[in-house]
C-alpha cells in the first residue's frame, strides 16, 4: 500500500504570523518540505521572505485558497508530488482563506496525501486591541487542531486567559501554545494526524480586506519612512508588509494593527504591500507620502 504524505494546513488572521512560523518550521526541520503559499496582495513578499531555503516552492497567488482557486490548488499538490516527491507539504492559507473547504478537498480529493492537522495562529496583541472576532477568524479558530497563541510578550496575564477562554468558546479541543515569534518545538505541531469528518462547506466568501501595493527603486529616506509608518494605523491601514531600501541596506517590513518593525533582509529593492479596510480610498495618499520619502 502507496504512503499517503502528510499534509498540515497553516492559518490565521493576517500578520498573526504564519511567515515567522514557516521559516522557524524550515530552520528547525531537516527534512524535506514543500511548501505552498496563498497570498492576499499583488506581490507575493512572503514567498521572496522563504525564498532561498532548501524548500520546494508553489506560490498560489491571486485569491482565496478556501474557494477559486481549489483546482488549482490540487494542480499544485499532485505536481510537488511527482517533481519534488517531499517527505512532508505545508499550506500556508492567506489571512482572509476559511480554512474549512481547503480540509475537505484535501480529504475529498487528494487521495495521495493525508490531512495531518491544521495550526492556526493567533495574534494575542490584535485580540486585545480587536476583541470582536470576526467571521472568518471564528472559523480559523474552529478548523484548528493546535492554536499557536502569538506576541505572548505584548500582553498581560490576566489578558492572556481572557483570550485563552475565548477561544476555547470556539474550540474546545485544540491544543493552545503559548509563543514568541512563533517559535515552537516543532514536534507539537507534525504528527498529529487527528480523525476528523469535515462536511462540505456552503459558504460565500466576502472578502473584508481592500490590497494594493507600492514599488520603486528609490531609496527611502529613514526617518521620514518611521514618520509614515507610525501614522498607517489612522490610514484603514491593518496589515503592511514588504521591502523597504534605505541607504545603508534593505529591510524586511513588517506592520501589524499599529505595530511594526524592520528586519534586514536581502533583497533589491522597496516592494510593500497596504492591506485593510476600504484601505484604497487612501491608496493614493499612502504612495504620496512614499515619494516623499524617496531620496
Amino acid at each position: 500500500m502507496e504512503l499517503r504524505i502528510p499534509l498540515t494546513v497553516i492559518t490565521g488572521s493576517l500578520g498573526s504570523g504564519k511567515t515567522t512560523l514557516l521559516r522557524h518550521i524550515l530552520n528547525s526541520i531537516p527534512r524535506k518540505i514543500a511548501i505552498l503559499m496563498n497570498e492576499f496582495g499583488e506581490i507575493a513578499i512572503d514567498s521572496k521572505v522563504i525564498q532561498g531555503k532548501n524548500v520546494a516552492m508553489a506560490d498560489l497567488g491571486g485569491g482565496c485558497v478556501c474557494c477559486s482557486l481549489l483546482g488549482e490548488f490540487e494542480a499544485a499538490v499532485d505536481e510537488i508530488l511527482e517533481t519534488v516527491h517531499p517527505e512532508m507539504i505545508v499550506v500556508e492559507t492567506t489571512g482572509v482563506a476559511e480554512p474549512d473547504a481547503l480540509v475537505f478537498d484535501i480529504q475529498e480529493s487528494l487521495t495521495k496525501v493525508r490531512l495531518d492537522g491544521v495550526v492556526t495562529v493567533v495574534d494575542a496583541d490584535a485580540m486585545v486591541k480587536y476583541p470582536s472576532i470576526g467571521h472568518t477568524t471564528r472559523m480559523q479558530i474552529e478548523a484548528a487542531d493546535t492554536i499557536l497563541l502569538n506576541k505572548v510578550d505584548l500582553v498581560t496575564e490576566e489578558q492572556l486567559q481572557t483570550i485563552e477562554a475565548k477561544l476555547h468558546l470556539y474550540n474546545e479541543v485544540a491544543e493552545i501554545l503559548y509563543t514568541q515569534r512563533c517559535q515552537v518545538d516543532p514536534d507539537l505541531l507534525f504528527g498529529i494526524a487527528r480523525e476528523r469528518i469535515q462536511p462540505e462547506p456552503h459558504h460565500v466568501h466576502q472578502p473584508e480586506f481592500d490590497s494594493f501595493s507600492y514599488k520603486t527603486q528609490a531609496t527611502l529616506k529613514l526617518e521620514c519612512f518611521e514618520e509614515f509608518a507610525d501614522k498607517l494605523i489612522e490610514k484603514n491601514v491593518y496589515r503592511a508588509k514588504g521591502f523597504i531600501k534605505f541607504v545603508d541596506q534593505v529591510y524586511l517590513f513588517n506592520f501589524v494593527a499599529g505595530r511594526w518593525d524592520l528586519e534586514p533582509f536581502e533583497q533589491d529593492a522597496t516592494e510593500l504591500v497596504f492591506i485593510g479596510r476600504q484601505v484604497k480610498e487612501y491608496q493614493e495618499e499612502i504612495i504620496d507620502q512614499l515619494k516623499m520619502c524617496e531620496q
